[in-house]
């Protein structure tokens, strides 16, 4: 609740005293209607005593008041942030990654730089500030680079079979895999055995880079990651690291969906060699001029937006039509005709 002063038609103030809740103002009482100013003092002072009254107290008076003096006192150097450490700290422990965590020497040191990711992401100097701002510890980025040279080969697959667990238990099963790929440029001038100029999905195309390939359960639960050159092409990457998770695992195999990226004929070729069932999107404009016809002799709108076209008994092509994306490629034609 609160006090409103309301000016009326007839040059009057109304002193009220206001609930909003659900998004609506309701009027509680009406301390009184002034011309005066000294009256409107007079009715402001009464007005704040009676909302008093009316807001129940949170806490007892002399209590709050000793608190209150307390909380004065205290500078920005002597409050540390730890909700985010309880939150995801607690969500790090019941997917059980803290039993693998728990035989590193440097423990916390790794569940803050996991914890960094999501909370502040930024570089190790990033965290290294983080750190000093909210939880006032001293860190030297040398430390960081000694902890990350101890880590052994097997912790990623460690907290890959974590995850892969915990996800098999939440989903009944990891039935349908989407995977995808995105490049990580390196502010560097020089390339090296992993980091490799190539095409870069951030336009750094004279920066080194690596080539990140991540696999996810239908619900967006990660599974999975491997890192690849950065001349890398993409669509390598995919039937690698299928196989690799499906054998690591020892599951059936899952269907798999990936974007036009991906859909090239050796890559279907080979999940069709594999037996895997598999989504792949499909770009109209480099399709073949047969497919071009079919697509277009469907007459797809509005009230009939989807069919499907059959290539052989494995292969077929669900067209789907977009009302709105019409509107958009028609509008983007439209200002290149204009220019």
């Amino acid at each position: 609740m609160f006090i409103r002063k309301r000016k009326n038609p007839s040059g009057s103030i109304s002193i009220q005293i206001i609930d909003k809740s659900n998004g609506k103002y309701k009027v509680v009482e009406t301390i009184a209607c002034v011309k005066d100013k000294k009256e409107l003092e007079f009715y402001l002072a009464k007005a704040e005593s009676r909302l008093k009254q009316l807001n129940p107290n949170l806490f007892d008076t002399v209590e709050f008041n000793e608190k209150k003096h307390r909380f004065i006192g205290i500078k920005n150097k002597e409050i540390s942030v730890v909700g985010p450490d309880i939150i995801f700290g607690y969500i790090m422990e019941y997917i059980g990654c803290d039993k693998v965590l728990k035989k590193l020497k440097e423990k916390e040191l790794f569940k803050q730089l996991v914890l960094s990711r999501i909370i502040d992401p930024g570089s190790k100097l990033n965290l290294i500030d983080y750190l000093y701002i909210y939880k006032h510890q001293n860190l030297d980025k040398n430390e960081i680079y000694r902890f990350l040279d101890t880590l052994s080969l097997n912790l990623k697959d460690k907290i890959e079979q974590c995850i892969f667990e915990y996800t098999s238990m939440v989903t009944g099963g990891i039935r349908v895999s989407f995977y995808d790929v995105t490049t990580l440029y390196f502010e560097a001038s020089s390339e090296d055995d992993l980091r490799k100029v190539g095409f870069s999905k951030d336009g750094k195309f004279t920066k080194p880079q690596i080539i990140l390939g991540l696999l996810t359960s239908l619900e967006g639960y990660p599974l999975g990651f491997e890192i690849h050159e950065g001349n890398c092409y993409e669509g390598k990457t995919f039937i690698p690291m299928l196989e690799k998770f499906q054998k690591k695992f020892n599951i059936e195999k899952p269907i798999v969906v990936a974007d036009s990226g991906l859909l090239s004929k050796a890559n279907i070729l080979e999940l069709e060699k594999l037996n895997y069932r598999y989504i792949l999107g499909a770009r109209i404009k480099s399709s073949s001029s047969e497919i071009k016809n079919k697509i277009v002799s469907l007459n797809l709108n509005d009230e009939k937006n989807i069919e499907t076209i059959y290539f052989s008994k494995n292969q077929k092509m669900i067209v789907s039509y977009s009302q709105q994306r019409a509107k958009k490629i028609d509008i983007q034609e439209q200002k290149i005709m204009r220019n």
